[in-house]
């Protein structure tokens, strides 16, 4: 297990323990995270999923994909920093990692 927190736009904390290989948005949408409906499963169609990623957490991303970039051109709010939570894989290296949610997904 992988321990992260899920920071709301009004600063409310979620830390929850998500299993390695879980996508962000897996952990998010089984731990009941206000903020992230992962509408699509997780199949990178929808957005319900965004999220900002802090900057010193940025070398530990995947490269966005094609079609996480054309998703992320419709989010509401997207910043340098946007990703789909779906299309980020829980690792070890994760450890400790603070995601934070965009408001209009409250």
């Amino acid at each position: 297990m992988v321990a992260i927190t899920y920071v709301e736009h009004d600063g409310t904390e979620h830390a929850v323990d998500v299993d390695e290989q879980m996508s962000l948005m897996e952990g998010a949408t089984l731990n009941m995270v206000p903020g992230v409906e992962g509408m699509c499963g997780g199949i990178c169609s929808c957005a319900t999923c965004h999220c900002y990623i802090p900057e010193e957490w940025q070398s530990q991303m995947p490269a966005l994909s094609d079609g996480e970039k054309s998703m992320l051109e419709n989010a509401i709010d997207r910043r340098a920093n946007s990703r789909l939570g779906c299309q980020i894989p829980v690792t070890p290296a994760l450890e400790g990692m603070r995601v934070e949610l965009p408001e209009e997904q409250a």
